[in-house]
């Protein structure tokens, strides 16, 4: 009897074990755009953006696009409201980052305004804040806001009191897995003081209280790079707006008992 059992507990922890082994791995798919640059009125940019929103829609299980900032090329309404009637085709829910071209209050495209446009196109959009937070299968994903709109220009600025709120957020989420989004690596992707954010230690000094956050997901230096800095992977997507019109595929991918993986793929727009 007791032989009876011993076999039926190991055939039991086989099994188990197996699973574990064999278990198939849950993905999370997502599409990063940035940096469109759109302009009401170029057909090129129209055509370019239409190909874009024909290719996602042939993709299968995508979770949500992205678009991390530079939407437009100047801060202007009509402009906005282009880019969202072509972008609001896409069949996945859409997401948007400020960049440093999208808002002036000079222009009468202030932050409040830009959100008011975009609730106008989707009166489901949940960001009320240009700092907001969403959740996709388990995992949190953090949209930090780094655009100057009262005197703008290309260098980043993460405001003391967007930093708190960061600090408040990734403490909240501490035992989920986090991925950050916005316009301005806080890690350069090359060496660009024009293009560089203010104070970027203040941020990573936040970033580096915590172990949950597994990217920070940027554009605006309209070129390729991605590092490792204390864990966190930094990921610099070109711009959609130069040809090959590049975008990124991001894939996570979770097996139990091992940490999530993050992979990215960059992709070119056929026109």
């Amino acid at each position: 009897m007791r032989k009876i059992l011993s076999l039926l507990l190991m055939l039991f922890m086989f099994l188990a074990t197996s699973q574990m082994a064999f278990a198939k791995p849950k993905e999370l798919k997502f599409i990063q755009v940035s940096d469109v640059h759109y302009i009401a009125g170029r057909e090129d940019m129209k055509a370019s953006l239409e190909n874009l929103v024909k290719e996602i829609n042939h993709m299968e299980n995508i979770q949500f696009v992205v678009f991390t900032g530079d939407n437009i090329d100047n801060p202007n309404p009509k402009y906005l409201h282009e880019f969202l009637k072509t972008v609001n085709k896409i069949k996945y829910p859409c997401y948007f980052v400020i960049g440093n071209h999208d808002v002036s209050v000079n222009s009468g495209l202030n932050k409040d305004k830009y959100l008011d446009i975009i609730r106008h196109h989707n009166w489901f959009y949940p960001a009320w804040s240009p700092n907001y937070v969403f959740k996709k299968n388990g995992f949190v994903f953090v949209v930090v806001d780094g655009a100057k709109q009262v005197i703008p220009g290309p260098n980043g600025y993460y405001k003391q009191d967007t930093l708190d709120w960061l600090d408040k957020v990734l403490t909240k989420y501490k035992k989920k897995n986090v991925i950050i989004i916005q316009h301005f690596p806080v890690v350069e992707p090359k060496k660009m003081r024009s293009h560089s954010t203010y104070k970027a230690e203040k941020y990573l000094e936040v970033l580096d209280k915590y172990n949950n956050v597994m990217a920070v997901i940027s554009g605006h230096y309209h070129t390729n790079k991605e590092d490792m800095r204390n864990g966190v992977y930094h990921v610099t997507t070109p711009a959609f707006a130069e040809g090959p019109h590049y975008y990124k595929l991001i894939e996570i991918v979770s097996t139990k008992n091992f940490l999530p993986m993050i992979f990215t793929q960059l992709r070119g727009v056929d026109l």
